[in-house]
């Protein structure tokens, strides 16, 4: 079975294009699609699912090593685990750190000579096998790095429009008026005795259909903004 997995980190996203990718070199693979935003793999829901499903023989393709892991020694991990399972794993854009290119390398060793040359030998082999193994943990740790070097612009780059006087975020005490809020509150002034209607509380919230508390919220910062306007 030839599985594809894809994620990303919200729903904003477009996952068509490693939903492509893999649909080119893999027409037949079964899609796993998940939304999950982080570098462990804990709590994503249909990863964990298809790790408990793969059997040996099957094969897991990434559009990108990130794509399964974004965390260097989690996903080494999990790279080892999976390939001592017999697990194929294909990564599109790492095709250095394939399992079919990592078993390869392990299966080129250099034959034994039955002589005290054996033990360099052997100490080259040895040698290969690590540095395979070096490089898969490479590839891991370059999107380990990605993700810091992601959080270090965005920090820089907040930090550089503070000091250049613009506001980041809301101002304290500032409100922010969602569609719902923008069509209620006309209402609330208009028909609620308290402001410039002649019907009861209890009568508005039936009116308008909306939920108690969230009624006299709005009614709130109606009247915080009535003296607002009134004092300036």
């Amino acid at each position: 079975m030839i599985y594809g997995y894809t994620r990303i980190s919200t729903r904003t996203q477009n996952i068509e294009r490693q939903i492509r990718n893999i649909r080119k070199a893999y027409p037949t693979a079964k899609i796993i699609q998940e939304i999950y935003t982080g570098t462990k793999t804990e709590g994503r829901k249909e990863f964990e699912k298809l790790l408990k499903i793969v059997e040996k023989g099957d094969t897991i393709v990434f559009d990108s090593v990130s794509r399964m892991s974004r965390n260097a020694e989690i996903g080494f991990k999990i790279y080892q685990k999976l390939y001592s399972d017999g697990i194929e794993l294909v990564f599109l854009k790492e095709p250095h750190i394939n399992t079919a290119t990592y078993k390869k390398a392990l299966s080129n060793n250099i034959q034994m000579t039955g002589t005290k040359t054996d033990i360099i030998l052997k100490a080259v082999n040895e040698y290969l096998m690590e540095l395979a193994k070096e490089q898969i943990f490479i590839a891991f740790e370059q999107s380990e790095k990605e993700v810091q070097d992601l959080h270090q612009r965005t920090k820089e780059g907040i930090e550089t429009a503070r000091l250049k006087g613009k506001q980041i975020g809301r101002k304290a005490g500032t409100k922010f008026d969602t569609k719902k809020s923008k069509n209620a509150k006309p209402l609330i002034k208009k028909y609620s005795k308290f402001f410039d209607g002649t019907l009861k509380d209890k009568e508005v919230i039936k009116l308008l259909g909306i939920a108690p508390n969230t009624y006299y919220k709005y009614k709130k910062e109606l009247y915080e903004e009535k003296l607002q306007s009134e004092n300036y």
